[in-house]
């Protein structure tokens, strides 16, 4: 379809007497473009007149897969639960019902559906999957052998049994065929989700966004891959893009709580101001720290003093205390004053406190136990945290326990896109095991 072509969805979802294959393709091109907001509009008139009995088995099932497709997974169940003795709409059910996460139910519907006359093959794949998100994973493969004369050639065999490797601890196996789904199927939008989550999980941000993009191309639309999508948009500073997604998924489900405060920090930092010059009076003072002491003109005692104290840069004299120097071997008076004098010249001081600069793991939390040491040490993998805290994280360099109780809540906020939403779910997981921030 052109892009600039437009669909009549009023005849498409009013008019036309019949629904079948070729209309539900129109339908997914409506959702997926510029027209999603015609479709939903259309839809809230059709559900007032199937509420007042005014509506037969076709209204129902054109009502319930556009509700589908707009991911309103109740209305579309109510819907299509009224329609009697169809193969398609009893097919769509059940997809409804996986999205609801009522797979027994989901799995007698794939089945039925298939004894109704649509696609055998593809309702027994489907119900393997949702044998297989029953924890019956030796069932489900046994279900999806017995066709795979005639299934093995179809995406949807490649993505169950990729789902049944993921199920088993099996990555790699999974990967492959989540990738042989998208070979034979492009638009496989579940395939796709997995596999732009596992890209996530190992940092390769391009790729997912790439595969969530895709995934988002064709409907039913999946609310974790806009959430995901958009935090990878937040994560590259592109927050109209995230700002987008959030709002797409609250226009879908108003009250979704995670879309709310996600959408609050994009505009946060939209309001941000940012101040060219204090970014570069950073950018200088990062560089002066780093400045070997061998740049500078002193003696060759004091110079001998500083490397036998392994203290070889500005910033390492901005972490001492001249007590300290002084305890050095053979570092006396002479020697201080000289290194004061250079330091004043650089505008600074020795055991300057500099906030931004000093090390973060300088601050060691106490510890009574040999067990509150073990938690300490624990990975921060271990507290769960949602994917935009986690990738934070992985930007801040803290890898465990000790290295995030050894930030503020301040010394967070201060990172990029590291945002209130975020420092709340961390202080809420701590104090689950009884830890706080520095200075909480």
């Amino acid at each position: 379809m052109n892009v600039a072509e437009t669909i009549d969805v009023q005849g498409l979802l009013r008019d036309s007497t019949s629904f079948g294959t070729e209309e539900i393709n129109l339908l997914e091109q409506v959702v997926s473009g510029a027209q999603a907001s015609e479709v939903r509009q259309m839809l809230e008139s059709m559900a007032e007149e199937l509420a007042a009995g005014q509506g037969d088995n076709t209204g129902f099932l054109k009502a319930g897969i556009a509700a589908f497709f707009l991911a309103d997974i109740p209305q579309a169940e109510q819907h299509l639960s009224r329609v009697e003795n169809s193969g398609l709409a009893t097919y769509y059910l059940a997809q409804v019902l996986m999205s609801a996460e009522k797979y027994e139910a989901a799995g007698n519907k794939f089945a039925e559906a298939g004894k109704l006359g649509y696609d055998p093959i593809e309702c027994t794949l489907r119900q393997a999957g949702a044998i297989r998100s029953q924890g019956q994973l030796d069932d489900a493969e046994a279900l999806l052998k017995s066709v795979a004369i005639d299934g093995a050639s179809r995406a949807e065999y490649s993505f169950a049994m990729g789902c049944i490797c993921a199920d088993r601890g099996d990555a790699y196996g999974a990967i492959e065929y989540f990738e042989r789904a998208v070979d034979m199927d492009s638009h496989h939008s579940r395939a796709l989700f997995w596999l732009a989550g596992e890209n996530n999980l190992r940092g390769n941000d391009d790729e997912a966004v790439r595969l969530y993009e895709q995934s988002l191309s064709k409907p039913p639309l999946y609310l974790g891959a806009l959430i995901n999508l958009g935090l990878l948009y937040e994560d590259a500073e592109n927050y109209k893009g995230a700002a987008f997604c959030f709002r797409r998924v609250l226009e879908l489900e108003p009250n979704n709580e995670q879309a709310v405060l996600y959408l609050k920090d994009i505009e946060a930092v939209g309001d941000m101001h940012y101040d060219e010059e204090s970014a570069r009076r950073e950018a200088q003072l990062k560089h002066l720290l780093s400045r070997n002491i061998s740049d500078f003109e002193l003696s060759v005692r004091s110079r001998n003093c500083l490397q036998y104290m392994d203290i070889h840069t500005v910033e390492n004299l901005c972490s001492v205390t001249e007590e300290e120097l002084l305890a050095g071997k053979n570092f006396g008076q002479t020697s201080l004053d000289e290194i004061r004098e250079m330091m004043t010249a650089l505008g600074l001081q020795i055991g300057q406190e500099l906030r931004d600069t000093q090390s973060v793991h300088a601050y060691v939390p106490e510890v009574a136990t040999p067990e509150a040491q073990a938690m300490l040490n624990k990975p921060i993998s271990d507290l769960n945290l949602s994917v935009r805290s986690r990738k934070c994280m992985t930007r801040l360099g803290i890898t465990t326990f000790s290295e995030l109780l050894s930030r503020s809540a301040d010394q967070l906020l201060s990172s990029r896109n590291f945002g209130v939403t975020s420092l709340n779910e961390i202080r809420e997981k701590l104090t689950e095991i009884d830890l706080k921030l520095r200075n909480d």
